[in-house]
């Protein structure tokens, strides 16, 4: 039986891992047994991330550059979760629905992300679009197949007394479908998040003349190898702040449900 540690010793472990994460790092870039130009130290890489809050780098500051990043994800992702979750429960009611779809969903959700990138640059250039359709390529998936499952575990006796009692089809979808299916659909909405998030990033590196990837890409033309790291840097931070506050949702969804 896995022990359940306590809040704060898994509190105290998580930062001794990062005390000798950053330690083993500063002993490294310090001893330049890898030269300093492509591995600076954790006071340079600080360093460095004040100087870009402050001063522009291709374009914009990094707090700009995140909001371009933030603002393209949040359309791709608002799309992904508008289309896949409607659908999902509506194939997961209709099985006429399911299988017309569900050859075709099956076939594109096992295409990357990436492999977007060509079709994106062509339709949409480097504009708005085209980080926004590969963002949702890796976001639309979680978020179908989640509500999809949801709707087709709910117990068929709730759905078999609503037809009795005359219910019309979109109330059966709004009113017993969606609330059962809230726990698994909060739970691809987070899927759906952290796929999105690392798509936007690859799409950025290549079809973006704005946001971070762009930025990390235009670093790494000028071997502004500090300014990368904070780039990524800000990728992570960025990404585990949507995660938890997603991680919170679902717990509390969990709780209601429970009491329920």
């Amino acid at each position: 039986m896995t022990e359940t540690l306590d809040p704060n010793k898994r509190l105290l472990l998580g930062a001794l891992g990062l005390a000798c994460f950053f330690l083993f790092w500063a002993t490294i870039s310090a001893s330049e047994l890898v030269n300093r130009a492509f591995l600076p130290g954790p006071l340079e890489l600080i360093q460095r991330l004040a100087m870009l809050t402050t001063q522009a780098f291709a374009g914009g500051t990094l707090l700009q550059h995140l909001y371009s990043s933030l603002e393209r994800f949040a359309a791709g992702y608002l799309l992904a979760v508008a289309v896949g979750v409607p659908l999902g429960l509506l194939m997961g009611r209709f099985r006429l629905l399911d299988d017309i779809i569900s050859p075709l969903f099956d076939a594109l959700r096992f295409i990357a992300p990436i492999a977007w990138v060509p079709f994106a640059a062509l339709w949409f250039g480097t504009g708005f679009g085209g980080p926004v359709l590969i963002i949702f390529t890796g976001a639309f998936p979680p978020c179908l197949l989640n509500a999809y499952r949801g709707a087709r575990q709910v117990d068929p006796r709730y759905i078999e007394a609503a037809e009795m009692l005359g219910t019309p089809s979109h109330r059966i979808i709004t009113e017993v479908l969606l609330p059962a299916s809230v726990p698994a659909i909060v739970a691809g909405l987070r899927i759906g998040a952290g796929l999105g998030w690392q798509s936007l990033v690859g799409a950025e590196l290549i079809v973006a003349s704005t946001g971070v990837g762009y930025m990390m890409v235009q670093a790494q033309s000028a071997v502004s190898t500090s300014t990368v790291m904070v780039g990524m840097a800000a990728i992570g931070l960025v990404g585990v702040l949507i995660d938890v506050a997603l991680r919170a949702l679902e717990t509390r969804l969990h709780r209601r449900v429970g009491r329920a």
